[in-house]
């Protein structure tokens, strides 16, 4: 990616989230996903309904051909391991639509990373070398660590093996998994690894890349909580742009622009938790800007 971004980045919206829509999105990018195609996503720990849903991304998934890409967890549960995971996965309808790849599964995938005050390498599953392109496919929502999790998070976590999770929680301290969460680093340094471990697969994947995000299921919890908090405010739509910091900052000031009442306990989360250091992080890497012009797409489909 660019060491600078001097002009705002183009986000795409479409407030309708549908199966066509999702297919409409991606085709407004203007970058294709060719080759072996990993659409990487939540999962969703088992017992957990609002991961993304089935019926929406299956038409993406065929038409790029894809497989949906996922890395162990660095928590028990029952994601922490490949029989489990793929249980799971079955149990949340993803294997029907598509073949579903434990990336760490049989190993890890070492990365340098530039620039990183905190991290040197980063370790993301094995199996992601064998794809020629990367669609990040993330659910936007709250995050009881992160204080919201969109496309940035969803590369530096969701594609770091097991320990490389540990890695990335512990600012480079420690690859133990399951991970002593009751003495992680500062707040701010495990966000700051974050953006550096995105550093190194963006450097990596280039422009066989891209990225759309689903805001709906807004809980202040994410995917990998098991009973998660209620959701109380509604869905914002489908987002989408080359540019995973643009992206990110449009998903958070939409929740802070929205009429929806509900949306305190989402705002507080963030605030809780730092959360947009993360993007004013990875600006200064030269991974994006939060500087963004949103391009509006008409919906198709009477339902939503």
């Amino acid at each position: 990616m660019e060491s600078t971004v001097k002009s705002p980045a183009t986000v795409y919206l479409c407030p309708r989230i549908t199966a066509d829509n999702l297919v409409k999105v991606y085709e407004a990018l203007g970058r294709r996903a060719t080759g072996r195609v990993a659409i990487k996503l939540s999962t969703g720990e088992a017992g957990n309904p609002n991961h993304l849903s089935v019926d929406v991304i299956k038409k993406l998934v065929h038409l790029l051909d894809g497989t949906i890409v996922e890395c162990n967890t660095a928590y028990d549960g029952r994601r922490c391991n490949v029989p489990d995971h793929m249980q799971t996965a079955a149990e949340h309808g993803f294997t029907a639509i598509a073949e579903v790849d434990i990336m760490d599964g049989e190993g890890e995938l070492t990365l340098p990373v530039r620039n990183g005050r905190h991290l040197h390498e980063n370790y993301v599953g094995r199996n992601w070398r064998n794809y020629d392109f990367t669609v990040v496919l993330s659910h936007f929502k709250g995050h009881p660590m992160a204080g919201f999790g969109g496309a940035l998070k969803n590369v530096a976590i969701g594609m770091a093996s097991s320990a490389g999770k540990a890695w990335i929680h512990t600012a480079g301290q420690s690859r133990q998994v399951p991970v002593d969460w009751e003495n992680v680093p500062l707040q701010t340094d495990f966000l700051e690894s974050m953006a550096e471990a995105c550093e190194s697969v963006f450097d990596r994947a280039g422009e066989n890349i891209l990225f759309i995000s689903v805001a709906n299921n807004l809980s202040v919890d994410c995917d990998c909580v098991a009973e998660p908090e209620p959701v109380r405010m509604g869905d914002i739509g489908i987002l989408a742009s080359l540019d995973p910091v643009a992206l990110d900052r449009a998903c958070v000031d939409m929740v802070y622009q929205s009429a929806d009442p509900g949306k305190v306990h989402l705002i507080e989360r963030m605030e809780q938790r730092q959360a947009t250091h993360l993007l004013d992080y990875a600006e200064q890497l030269g991974l994006g800007t939060q500087k963004y012009v949103i391009e509006h797409i008409e919906p198709v489909g009477a339902q939503s």
